[in-house]
């Protein structure tokens, strides 16, 4: 099978400009690292962030239409609104993590304070890697493109699946 290359003028054969378009500015992954510590509403937001209102709502807006966040009326008090991360918003996680270990290695040089670690043990996680099927470490030098027809289809499902 001859290696292949990404058609990178074709979008509709990659999946990153629907993910860019969903999440793919400052303000968004700000927004989703704030719902990861546990923030649900529109004031906590807007004054953790130091974020213009009218950007907020527009960037909370655009994560609820894709399905990244919902916005739910609180229990006690039907007035007020909190934002909440679906299921699609957490899968997020592992890039907004890899973002920030890669800011910490080549941008900023220093460890972000605070530290995410597990909570079993306390220990700070690891590098988020790309692995092979069979539990390897991969790098750039170890990775080829190949069409998707071209994939044995139980193995692209169960990848997709994995994900």
């Amino acid at each position: 099978m001859a290696a292949s290359k990404e058609n990178l003028l074709d979008a509709s054969q990659c999946a990153l400009p629907a993910a860019l378009e969903a999440v793919g500015e400052r303000w968004a992954f700000l927004i989703l690292r704030g719902a990861f510590n546990g923030i649900r509403h529109f004031e906590e937001f807007q004054s953790s962030l130091g974020i213009a209102r009218n950007i907020l709502a527009n960037r909370l807006g655009r994560l609820v239409r894709h399905g990244i966040l919902s916005r739910e009326p609180m229990a006690e008090d039907r007035r007020k609104i909190e934002y909440r991360l679906t299921d699609k918003g957490a899968a997020l996680l592992p890039a907004v993590v890899s973002l920030r270990q890669w800011g910490e290695k080549w941008e900023s040089c220093v460890p972000s304070t605070p530290v995410l670690v597990d909570r079993m043990n306390q220990q700070p996680i690891r590098e988020i890697m790309i692995y092979s099927q069979d539990g390897r470490e991969l790098e750039l030098r170890d990775l080829s493109w190949a069409h998707a027809e071209d994939v044995r289809p139980a193995d692209y499902l169960r990848m997709a699946r994995a994900a």
